[in-house]
C-alpha cells in the first residue's frame, strides 16, 4: 500500500553494512566488525545506552559524500516501501566539527533532489536540536539557520535526544526564533519522560506535533486537550519496545490512544537498529491488536493529514491513495 512517514531519523536509518564501509573509509572504531555484531550492539538496555550508540553512528559521518550516500540509500529504502513522502529528522551539530551546516545540507539536497526525479517521491527535512545541548545559546544558530533555509528543504525545527533531566522550556528562547518565521517546531516528547514532558513542547515551543507522546495517558487532562486541539502523534511501536518505554509490544498503549479518540500515525523512528521498517510497523500491529483494512488505511491517511505539506499537496496525496486503495480492495 501506499504510505508516509513522519518521525524517522536520518543517522538512525543508515543500515548495518553502509555503517561498516563509513568507518572503514573514515578510520572509525565500531565496537563490532560484521553486520551481526553490529545488530547484537544494538540490543539497547535503556535510552542512555541508546543515545551512547547513536553517538557512534554519527561519528563515522566524516564528509559531504557520506552524507549523500546516506540519503540516497534511505530514499532507495523508502522507495521500495512504497512510501511517497518521508518528513526527516536529522542532527546537523552531530557533524559540525566536520562540515559546516551549509555543507551538509547541499549534499542532502542533492539526493533528494535526485530521488525526486529518478523515483518520483520526496522528503521534507527537519534539523533537530539535541536537549542536552549546553550552553543552550548553541541551538540558536542551529534555529535560525533552519528559518533561512525554508525554501531549502527545511520543513521544521525539531528537538531531540534525552527528554530525563532536559524539559522542553529550557529551549523556548530557540523555538521562539522559528515561530516567529513561521517554521513549525516538531518536538520529542512522553517517551521517556510523562505528561509534564508532553505540555512544556506544547505550551513553551508551540508544538504542532509530538513525537512520541505515548505517555500522554498518564494525565487525563492532557489526554482531553491533545483529543479537543487533534495534536497528532507520531508513534513509533517498536522504538518504543527496544528503548523500555513499554516491556512487549502488546503492552503498547497504541489501541488505549485509539479509544481515546486521539490523533496517531504509525513510524519506524530508527529502523535498522530497531530491525524493523515502516512496512512491518504496519504488518505489526495489525497482527497484534487485530487492527483491519479501515483502521490500517486510517494510520496512513492521518499521515498525510499530519504531514506539513502545503494544502494542494495534501489533496492531491490523498486522492491518489485513495485510488490506490480502491484499487487494492480496501474500501473508503
Amino acid at each position: 500500500m501506499p504510505k508516509v512517514e513522519l518521525h524517522v531519523h536520518l543517522e538512525g536509518s543508515i543500515r548495518p553494512a553502509t555503517l561498516l564501509k563509513l568507518a572503514k573509509q573514515n578510520g572509525v572504531t565500531l565496537p563490532a566488525g560484521t553486520v551481526e555484531g553490529l545488530q547484537a550492539w544494538y540490543q539497547f538496555s535503556d535510552f542512555a545506552h541508546f543515545i551512547e550508540v547513536y553517538v557512534a553512528i554519527c561519528n563515522c559521518i566524516r564528509t559531504s559524500d557520506d552524507l549523500e550516500l546516506i540519503v540516497a540509500e534511505f530514499l532507495r529504502y523508502q522507495f521500495e516501501q512504497n512510501i511517497k513522502y518521508s518528513e526527516v529528522i536529522f542532527t546537523p551539530y552531530s557533524h559540525h566539527e566536520h562540515m559546516t551546516f551549509d555543507e551538509q545540507l547541499t549534499a542532502i539536497n542533492r539526493a533528494r533532489k535526485q530521488a525526486e526525479k529518478s523515483l518520483g517521491i520526496y522528503m521534507g527535512l527537519i534539523p533537530d536540536i539535541a536537549r542536552n545541548m549546553r550552553p543552550v545559546e548553541e541551538s540558536f544558530p542551529i534555529a535560525d539557520w533552519a528559518v533561512q533555509n525554508m525554501e531549502n528543504g527545511i520543513i521544521a525545527l525539531g528537538l531531540g535526544g534525552p527528554e530525563i533531566g532536559n524539559p522542553p522550556e529550557v529551549f523556548q528562547k530557540a523555538f521562539e526564533r522559528i515561530r516567529a518565521a513561521g517554521l513549525p517546531g516538531l518536538p520529542h516528547a512522553g517517551e521517556t519522560e510523562g505528561p509534564q514532558s508532553i505540555w512544556g513542547a506544547i505550551n513553551s515551543l508551540s508544538a504542532v506535533r509530538i513525537g512520541h507522546g505515548v505517555r500522554c495517558l498518564e494525565d487525563p487532562e492532557l489526554v482531553a486537550f491533545l483529543r479537543e486541539k487533534q495534536i497528532p502523534l507520531d508513534v513509533s511501536p517498536t522504538s518504543n519496545v527496544c528503548l523500555k518505554v513499554v516491556p512487549t509490544l502488546a503492552d503498547h498503549p497504541l489501541p488505549k490512544l485509539m479509544e481515546e479518540g486521539l490523533f496517531v500515525t504509525i513510524n519506524s523512528d530508527d529502523p535498522p537498529m530497531f530491525n524493523t521498517t515502516l512496512t512491518n510497523e504496519y504488518l505489526c500491529v495489525a497482527a497484534t491488536f487485530g487492527f483491519d483494512a479501515a483502521q490500517i488505511k486510517q494510520f496512513v491517511m492521518n499521515g498525510i493529514q499530519a504531514s506539513l505539506l502545503p494544502p494542494d499537496r495534501k489533496l492531491t496525496l490523498e486522492k491518489d491513495f485513495r485510488a490506490r486503495f480502491s484499487e487494492l480492495e480496501i474500501g473508503l
